[in-house]
């Protein structure tokens, strides 16, 4: 394996590692399963292919004979994801089901523990259906949130595609202070109006501390849609 292959597979584990498995991607989750790609195609190029093969959660319910069909997944790679997706379901059947409905602001905090100690700043975008069921969350930025870096178009990109039909979004305070700053109050701002232009509810935004937290929404500077 070459030097240029092996960063390419550990990176999504260093950011597994920095982040926790929410912060990342559905093909760097499965990257860290395949381990490898192949002569051709890196590892997150497989993740991706596999993704596009199998749309909208088909991957979890393939079989050993589906999978080995595809280039690049046979032995190892195919028995790691089926063995990983049987245990999943094995879990689901004993209460484990279900993605988390994110209704309130202390249930977005449920989801979001990993955010509290980080000491970046990371703005986070929780994708949504019409009942507040998480379908997607996605790591928009890392770094100090400003209107010039945070544009609605990467917060509202990837909503668009998972047909979402709401987004919450949070990012971390690592002073310890949860107030908002003024970038913090124009990048809201921008995100109410890019979601009422795109019917999307943009439904909160949270600034989250080790202890504490501040919810746009329940100080009442996000409206609901009248």
């Amino acid at each position: 394996m070459g030097l240029k292959e092996l960063h390419r597979i550990e990176k999504p584990r260093e950011r597994l590692q920095s982040m926790g498995p929410e912060g990342l991607k559905d093909e760097e989750l499965l990257a860290i399963l395949l381990r490898t790609g192949y002569s051709g195609k890196n590892v997150l190029q497989l993740s991706q292919e596999l993704l596009k093969r199998y749309p909208q959660g088909t991957l979890f319910h393939t079989n050993l004979e589906s999978l080995t069909q595809v280039k690049g997944m046979r032995g190892t790679r195919a028995a790691t994801v089926v063995a990983a997706f049987e245990l999943a379901r094995r879990l689901q059947g004993n209460g484990f089901s279900g993605k988390p409905v994110l209704d309130s602001p202390s249930k977005v905090l449920d989801q979001l523990t990993f955010l509290r100690n980080r000491k970046k700043e990371h703005l986070i975008a929780l994708y949504l259906t019409a009942r507040h069921q998480l379908i997607e969350q996605e790591v928009v930025s890392i770094g100090t949130l400003s209107s010039s870096l945070v544009h609605p178009r990467e917060v509202f990109a990837p909503a668009v595609e998972h047909r979402a039909a709401a987004v919450v979004v949070a990012h971390n305070h690592p002073s310890g202070d949860p107030q908002p700053s003024s970038e913090d109050r124009e990048v809201t701002s921008r995100l109410v109006q890019a979601g009422r232009l795109l019917g999307i509810d943009f439904l909160d935004h949270l600034v989250v501390t080790e202890n504490s937290y501040f919810s746009f929404k329940e100080k009442g500077l996000i409206k609901d849609r009248g």
